[in-house]
């Protein structure tokens, strides 16, 4: 095996060299887009030698037109029949589908035969079916975006397109980040479950519950780290490359090393300043945003207790004056599933797509009826 390649640059090179003469010599009439995107470490950048057990290797997606899609199976025949056993050292050649594990496929070293390429040919419709449970990006509803695994729409932006005959970019340009009102929402969303422990650091502490103060600790780093992917119009992926995706932002260094500091800090007081430290930066950050009016804060006394805080109900507010006269008008700030470390399984599954969609729209009529 080679010295290993990120997986973009591998698939792309692979692509190019290998299968594009391939499909535009026995196809030389087919309209079709291929590219790299969707599930993977990979398709992130964040892929490394770890990644390479299990589908990972040299593959790529490729769409046919709806008129197109009966040469599927002739075109993977010809792809298994022409492609080389390997690219740059690495097997072109996977397993079947393990239907006991989801599906996955391996490399599997061949000298002899035809390979069975990681090369995944369908409409584009029928892949955004499967992404996000629905085809139609251009005619989104606002509780659909809440419904959406963010990591999922993270993926469909991420990764390239190495030939878009399709014009499947332009599609994919109408999910590149939320609309205004769904940001609000979640930025709304952020700051109030944020307010609604910012005083227990310290108080949790004080009582001699550690435990109890460092796990709110955390659970209020992530509220401004998801805060900050917010104000960068940046999908946050899922737990696994939270922290590495979050590293990567252009931001302020501070607030990454506030945090740092606050999660770190086995001294009460040391917790409490960087943690508050770190929320003043990003309360900073709100304000250069200009999503709202600006916010007047101040490092100060929780209620005259010995507690510092920026009382950041005081964005959530004005966030929410935002959403006056909008669908997002008195819904609860929940913020999202995805928002919610666990519930992967759940809300990447997008058979539940509608259901979480439900969940808002009942809650949105629940409210309008008692107004």
């Amino acid at each position: 095996m080679g010295k290993f390649i990120k997986g973009l640059e591998l698939c792309e090179g692979f692509f190019n060299s290998c299968a594009k003469g391939i499909i535009e010599k026995q196809f030389p009439h087919l309209k079709y887009t291929a590219g790299f995107i969707g599930y993977g470490s990979d398709v992130l950048g964040y892929d490394d030698i770890v990644s390479m057990d299990h589908m990972w290797g040299p593959r790529f997606y490729l769409f046919l037109r709806k008129e197109d899609i009966a040469q599927k199976d002739a075109v993977f025949q010809t792809l298994s029949e022409n492609l080389p056993y390997t690219y740059e050292g690495y097997s072109v050649n996977f397993t079947e589908p393990d239907l006991n594990d989801n599906g996955v496929q391996h490399p599997m070293f061949i000298s002899e035969g035809k390979v069975n390429p990681l090369v995944f040919i369908q409409t584009f419709e029928s892949y955004l079916l499967e992404q996000l449970g629905i085809s139609d990006l251009s005619n989104i509803k606002p509780f659909e975006w809440l419904a959406f695994s963010e990591h999922r729409l993270l993926s469909l932006v991420s990764g390239k397109f190495f030939v878009d005959g399709l014009n499947c970019a332009e599609t994919l340009s109408k999910i590149q980040y939320y609309p205004e009102e769904v940001k609000l929402y979640l930025i709304a969303s952020n700051w109030d479950i944020l307010a609604s422990e910012q005083a227990f650091i310290k108080r949790c502490g004080e009582c001699g519950d550690e435990i109890g103060s460092r796990i709110i600790s955390s659970r209020i780093a992530e509220r401004l780290m998801r805060l900050c992917f917010l104000y960068k119009d940046t999908y946050a992926p899922y737990s696994k490359w939270f922290g590495t995706a979050f590293d990567k932002l252009c931001i302020d260094k501070r607030v990454m090393s506030s945090i740092q500091s606050a999660l770190s800090a086995d001294c009460l007081e040391e917790r409490e300043d960087r943690i508050v430290e770190a929320q003043a930066l990003v309360a900073d950050m709100h304000n250069a945003s200009r999503l709202t009016d600006y916010v007047d804060y101040h490092i100060e006394k929780y209620f005259g207790r010995n507690i510092k805080v920026i009382f950041a109900e005081k964005f959530a507010q004005a966030t929410v004056k935002r959403l006056k006269n909008t669908v997002f008008d008195n819904v609860p700030l929940l913020g999202t599933l995805s928002q919610i470390g666990g519930l992967s399984s759940f809300a990447d599954d997008k058979d539940y797509y509608t259901q979480i969609a439900k969940l808002y729209e009942n809650v949105h009529c629940s409210q309008s009826e008692n107004n």
